[in-house]
């Protein structure tokens, strides 16, 4: 029986970026069907017992410094450690995907991985609304998207954030799949693929 999988994420998250379009390649091979989820991780953080990059302590960040580079060279994806538009306004390009998803009619993967990209690659500003159309285009959906459903975009995006909470989930990425198994972080994306294929 094929597998569902909530994606909770936020487009500032390097991590997410460093998922590439794996979480996808995944999904596809095993016929599972995914929800992406974007929400207010700075929101989320504390909450759920975590702290903001801005608040976390000094050996935290130290070691966040080695191992974003790391991941990024293990992956062969280009990183900017200081991207120059981070942090920012996470809200429209989030808005932007929701509207994407309920339109349906692009590659939402590809529009996840865009918005991550600019970011943290491309030295952009996905708080821009030309930015937020761009990827849109690129994905193969309207760029007039950026400018629809903004009112329902702001309470899925609110709602992601409750859902997030209700399903233990504490930071980003993070697969919730319908099994009750839950995968936090890029680098578990092994683990869920094992898990899919009835392995873990």
């Amino acid at each position: 029986m094929a597998h569902h999988i909530d994606y909770y994420f936020s487009t500032l998250s390097p991590y997410a970026y460093l998922a590439g379009s794996r979480l996808e390649e995944i999904a596809q091979n095993h016929g599972a069907s995914i929800t992406y989820k974007p929400l207010d991780i700075m929101q989320l953080f504390p909450r759920t017992g975590g702290a903001a990059p801005k608040d976390r302590h000094p050996v935290r960040m130290a070691y966040r410094a080695q191992e974003l580079p790391r991941q990024a060279k293990k992956a062969g994806m280009a990183l900017n450690f200081q991207p120059a538009h981070w942090p920012t306004n996470a809200a429209p390009s989030s808005y932007a995907i929701i509207a994407a998803q309920a339109d349906g009619s692009g590659d939402l993967g590809a529009l996840v991985h865009g918005v991550l990209r600019a970011c943290w690659a491309e030295d952009r500003d996905i708080a821009q609304d030309d930015v937020i159309r761009d990827c849109l285009e690129q994905a193969g959906f309207d760029p007039k998207l950026a400018d629809s459903g903004l009112l329902s975009g702001a309470e899925t995006y609110a709602a992601n954030l409750e859902e997030a909470v209700a399903a233990n989930v504490f930071g980003a990425p993070f697969y919730v799949v319908d099994s009750g198994q839950s995968f936090w972080g890029q680098d578990r994306l092994e683990d869920l693929d094992m898990h899919l294929a009835g392995k873990l």
